[in-house]
């Protein structure tokens, strides 16, 4: 990705990071390309980054506005869109990583809280964060706000259904 604020784990170590993140319009033009989207005419986020064990607890809130293309009606159309950051993440290595059980696989509790993200360096990308949690709030079928989608079949056209049920009792 073009776009990126990076920190390092170091830097934790002094306290709390506090970020705000806003895209210029070149990198709002990349993010919409990489996300399907027709524009993203805003996107601003507040992330904290905090030390947690070995690793991070990255949390805050988003807010964009998106444009996207009425998968009824065909017309691009604008919606707001926000929403919280919470993610936790960990050094490659690190024991505080979600073990594999005996048959290799993960045993998950849905009521407990996720497991940390394993990190590939020791730097957190905040922009990449904030872009992911962005692409999970996009409604991946859009409808823009009143589009109603109203087929009515033609009724001079036979279904082919009802030619194979003449087949079957050319009483029909």
């Amino acid at each position: 990705m073009s776009w990126s604020r990076k920190v390092k784990l170091a830097e934790l170590d002094r306290g709390p990071v506090r970020v705000r993140l806003e895209p210029d319009a070149d990198a709002r033009k990349a993010i919409a390309r990489r996300l399907g989207l027709r524009s993203l005419p805003s996107l601003r986020g507040d992330i904290t980054v905090k030390p947690w064990l070995d690793g991070a607890e990255i949390g805050g809130r988003f807010e964009a506005v998106v444009e996207q293309v009425c998968g009824v009606s065909l017309e691009p159309f604008e919606d707001g869109l926000d929403g919280d950051i919470e993610l936790r993440a960990v050094p490659a290595g690190s024991p505080n990583l979600p073990s594999e059980s005996a048959g290799g696989e993960l045993e998950l509790d849905l009521d407990a809280p996720d497991p940390p993200d394993e990190l590939d360096s020791d730097e957190i990308d905040l922009g990449e964060v904030l872009v992911e949690h962005l692409a999970l709030a996009i409604d991946p079928f859009p409808r823009k706000p009143g589009a109603v989608f109203d087929y009515q079949p033609d009724p001079e056209v036979e279904s082919p259904f009802a030619a194979l049920r003449k087949l079957q009792d050319p009483k029909a």
